[in-house]
């Protein structure tokens, strides 16, 4: 089980501030565990600012989208936090990363408020997603399909997502995306 992933390179795509720590270190954690190197990327070099809700966390490292190449890593994890992806879906090179990941048939993970940067990149028509559930009416309206599970596995389209709702849902999660990126 420590090798499933056998160093594949999953992007961990966050803006600069606003993401949920737990959704970040927990399948952070998961993908280490598996065997996986976890890379973090953000709009800009540097600092990335974590919240416990709305109470600043952790301070993490990232490295540049704009120097990130698509074709370096074989999945793809977006977390939420309400800030993170409402500011990184104004990043057209965030925009375009996600958008070449899907193209490639990458499998993604992505929870909570994680949605709307595929949103954004209108990759949603025509998959099934979970989310927070004030997201529903943003999913729908890109043409998807909206469900309240744990945890949904959508297979239709270019490539795999896994989505999940909440930071409870975390456990349920970090064991699909596992499972899902070692099958890519």
């Amino acid at each position: 089980m420590a090798n499933e992933l056998d160093g594949v390179r999953v992007a961990f795509l966050v803006a600069n501030e606003g993401v949920e720590q737990a959704e970040l270190t927990e399948p952070w954690k998961a993908v280490e565990e598996a065997g996986g190197v976890p890379v973090l990327l953000a709009p800009e070099a540097g600092k990335v600012q974590a919240f416990n809700h709305l109470d600043k966390a952790d301070v993490f490292e990232a490295g540049a989208i704009r120097d990130a190449s698509p074709g370096d890593y074989g999945a793809l994890v977006l977390p939420g936090g309400v800030a993170n992806p409402d500011q990184l879906r104004t990043y057209p090179e965030a925009v375009r990363f996600v958008q070449a990941m899907s193209e490639a048939g990458k499998p993604f993970g992505i929870i909570c408020h994680g949605p709307w940067t595929v949103v954004e990149a209108d990759l949603v028509r025509g998959r099934t997603l979970t989310s927070w559930p004030s997201l529903q009416t943003d999913i729908r309206n890109a043409g998807g399909t909206w469900v309240d599970e744990e945890v949904k596995v959508c297979t239709n389209g270019p490539n795999v997502i896994v989505s999940s709702r909440k930071p409870d849902d975390l456990p349920a999660f970090d064991r699909e995306i596992v499972q899902r990126f070692a099958a890519r």
